[in-house]
């Protein structure tokens, strides 16, 4: 993903897409609330430690590559946890072509809870990490993949404990939980390319080829980079435009929980993420929790496609804040 720069011809081609999104996308209820009732009474829910734990075991296969032994493993995994959480699991095995036309034998999962319940809610990160550290300070790492402790592993480990608790709390609305897959393949920073959409295969595959047919939700949250300590989460372009009531949710969510230091009341620029694809091909209304960083060159953190996305960078107190918002969010909405 990228934040997009702010030249003229950009900012107009921007502009032109959020109003063509706002134009396909079906008004969603702008009074989105919780129930007073059930707020503040799962302050315990949500296990940080157990997101680390979720987040190390994947980490420790290696990079989560497409066509790698490692990325093979990490899906075994995925998938075996989502079969032990959820109430039914859907696996999407795909080719998807990367930007040099190479074949990625990929893998959306796919984890329902509640499946007969038509009020859906849908929670989704991508699982793989990206292999080029093209933002190294040292070129001789531009061909070397990446940990993606934080890109890729924070927000499926977040996601695998929200699982992991909905299984043990029932909850009353219907819970889909995906992991995208080849979100992180598109052109390396050191090629010169024109060709456009080569991030995000596998939501962009989803998108237009879900696991129900004629698949929809109230509305979607991509957590991606969300483990990074003090981390910043700022109010992306993309889903202010589209899904401002769900943002205003979120971080009016945060601030109540006393997490505003993490969930920041500021605009960012928009960023091509799994969520603009399926507000793009499902019309569903989503927004992008991701750290961000405006004082580096890219907008991301320092480690961001580096060698030093690793668990050096994973806090448990920003995952802490990030599923507790989460947690609040499906267990007491309306």
């Amino acid at each position: 993903m990228k934040i997009l720069s702010n030249s003229f011809n950009q900012v107009i081609f921007i502009c032109c897409l959020l109003f063509l999104i706002s134009c396909n996308l079906k008004k969603k209820d702008q009074n989105l609330v919780l129930d007073a009732n059930n707020q503040g009474q799962i302050e315990s829910v949500f296990n940080a430690d157990s997101a680390y734990a979720f987040i190390g075991q994947q980490v420790a296969f290696g990079p989560r590559v497409p066509n790698s032994e490692a990325h093979k493993k990490c899906g075994i995994f995925l998938i075996d946890k989502m079969q032990q959480f959820c109430d039914t699991v859907f696996i999407q095995n795909v080719l998807l072509k990367a930007y040099n036309n190479e074949k990625l034998q990929a893998k959306n999962i796919i984890g329902v809870f509640n499946p007969e319940i038509r009020k859906r809610i849908l929670l989704f990160a991508h699982w793989d990490s990206r292999p080029y550290s093209d933002q190294d300070i040292d070129e001789r790492n531009y061909n070397k993949p990446i940990d993606g402790a934080d890109d890729g592993a924070s927000g499926v480990g977040v996601l695998l404990e929200v699982a992991r608790q909905i299984k043990l709390k029932d909850i009353n609305i219907g819970i889909d939980i995906i992991f995208f897959d080849a979100e992180d393949y598109g052109v390396p920073n050191f090629i010169e390319s024109k060709l456009a959409d080569t991030y995000c295969l596998g939501s962009q595959y989803w998108s237009q080829n879900p696991h129900v047919a004629n698949y929809k939700a109230e509305f979607g949250i991509l957590l991606d980079m969300v483990g990074s300590e003090n981390a910043k989460f700022y109010k992306e372009l993309y889903s202010v435009q589209n899904a401002s009531n769900i943002v205003d949710l979120v971080w009016n969510t945060a601030q109540n929980k006393g997490f505003d230091k993490y969930f920041i009341n500021e605009n960012i620029g928009a960023i091509t993420d799994d969520h603009l694809y399926v507000m793009k091909g499902r019309n569903i209304p989503c927004i992008d929790i991701i750290s961000c960083d405006p004082t580096t060159h890219h907008g991301f953190g320092f480690y961001w496609h580096t060698q030093q996305d690793n668990m050096n960078n994973i806090s448990n107190e920003t995952l802490n804040a990030v599923g507790q918002v989460i947690m609040e969010i499906i267990y007491t909405i309306e």
